[in-house]
């Protein structure tokens, strides 16, 4: 009978390493990693669910130092304001584990003279005491941060895309000049939800992992994507969670046991793409709640007249995109409601109709990061006024092209991309008289054959 050991980390966290080191093993051997060459991962992007990311498989794996490297890249010269410093400060204080591990560490006196004012703290060095820029409140486990990409990315056998959307591209475009010489292909992991329209030679969406195979050159057998239902600082506290790894089998289920947790079960699937796009369409909407819910003083009547609203121009939406899209149903409907309840684009939507932010302060906010869904209002009406793509108008019976038939999306792109309409238009646009009752719209989609295999890339 094997022992079990214990090991304490040092952000409080209990690690049980009986068969961690047995998974490990079966993914070096998967790699072909020889004896004394480490596993190497890199997690390009610090943003709350690289960092997390990266935080969940140094705790676990961290201990084996001789057979896995992990690191984090992120832009050096990021500085902390004042304010965020002096929050930072009392949540340090508010956790006497977090308190000892810094004074151990030597790294206490910055944080006191940056609470002064006497001192500039950066993202970067902040994030090797384990503290993300946008997700203060949750420390994590010390990491191995580096701020060279070269560096950061040569000889990694395992990336994990943290980036946003619309920073993949240009990122892993960059990435590509240091691989140039590679011998092994490396295995990427995307966590980014988002996507971008192309309308030649025809419309259709380009996810993260389809613009870092173009970047690199990677396959795309070789390109995974990882999402779920969750909020990144939840799944760090231990919250029961759950995701999918989704992509080609070569990789996916060995990825699937070597991620996976107690309290975060990893499931894996086939359809790589269209769970990508799915989680870039529920942060559309999830913009759009966030103004309901600030706009009605938390209103559950008008929340869910909402609510009904947004997931049948969903349904409608991926019945345009998928030949079975009941089958995305459940993961659909979960992640919009864990992003309704808690993620960034609602709350986005929430400061929008407060006044506190406006769409022409831009899409990249201080202590949130990148809010992606407005991007994908963008993509998503640019994709679906397309002409070619024409369906039938259920009461004017004549051709329309998807986007009319999709008014709370019109409405969002008018506040947040052309804004020429108000947070208000939202409310206006749900108590519209001639707006259709939304189970009208999903017997639309399920009465016509609406499927275009051609927004995903396929013939």
């Amino acid at each position: 009978m094997g022992v079990v050991s214990d090991n304490t980390y040092s952000n409080g966290s209990v690690q049980n390493c009986n068969g961690l080191e047995e998974k490990l093993d079966d993914l070096r051997k998967l790699i072909g990693k020889a004896d004394g060459d480490p596993l190497r991962l890199v997690s390009v992007g610090a943003g709350a669910w690289g960092s997390v990311f990266a935080a969940l498989l140094q705790d676990n794996y961290g201990q084996f130092r001789d057979k896995m490297q992990i690191r984090i890249w992120r832009r050096a010269g990021r500085a902390v304001d004042r304010a965020t410093a002096e929050h930072l400060f009392e949540v340090i204080n508010s956790r006497e584990d977090v308190l000892r591990r810094l004074i151990r560490r030597c790294a206490y006196l910055k944080y006191v003279e940056a609470r002064l004012g006497d001192r500039t703290l950066f993202a970067d060095e902040i994030l090797k005491d384990g503290f993300c820029l946008n997700m203060i409140d949750t420390p994590l486990c010390p990491l191995k941060v580096v701020t060279n990409l070269q560096e950061a990315v040569w000889d990694a056998d395992i990336v994990v895309n943290g980036l946003p959307s619309t920073e993949t591209r240009e990122i892993f475009e960059e990435i590509s000049k240091y691989w140039k010489e590679r011998i092994t292909v490396p295995i990427i992991i995307s966590l980014s939800k988002g996507i971008e329209a192309a309308l030649d030679p025809v419309p259709h969406i380009i996810t993260p992992t389809k613009m870092i195979n173009q970047a690199t050159g990677v396959p795309m057998e070789n390109i995974l994507y990882l999402g779920g239902p969750n909020i990144a600082s939840e799944v760090y506290n231990k919250e029961y969670a759950n995701a999918r790894i989704c992509g080609a089998e070569k990789w996916r289920k060995h990825i699937a046991k070597f991620l996976r947790q107690p309290q975060f079960i990893v499931w894996d699937n086939s359809d790589l793409v269209t769970h990508e796009v799915m989680g870039g369409l529920k942060n559309v909407y999830a913009i759009g709640a966030g103004m309901v819910a600030a706009l009605t003083n938390e209103s559950a009547t008008s929340k869910s007249v909402y609510f009904a609203h947004c997931t049948s121009e969903m349904i409608f939406i991926t019945h345009l995109l998928t030949k079975e899209p009941e089958k995305l149903a459940g993961p659909l409907l979960a992640d919009t409601y864990v992003t309704l309840l808690k993620g960034r684009n609602a709350w986005y939507g929430q400061m929008l109709a407060k006044g506190t932010l406006s769409p022409a302060m831009g899409d990249s906010i201080s202590g949130k990061g990148m809010i992606q869904g407005v991007s994908a209002v963008e993509a998503f009406f640019e994709l679906l006024s397309q002409s070619s793509l024409n369906v039938l108008h259920p009461d004017e019976n004549k051709p329309v092209a998807p986007v009319e038939l999709c008014p709370i999306l019109k409405t969002l792109y008018k506040i947040l991309i052309s804004r020429e309409q108000s947070s208000q238009a939202i409310l206006k646009a749900l108590r519209d008289e001639n707006l259709n009752d939304p189970r009208e719209r999903i017997e639309i989609a399920q009465s016509h054959a609406f499927y275009r295999p051609s927004l995903l890339g396929q013939p």
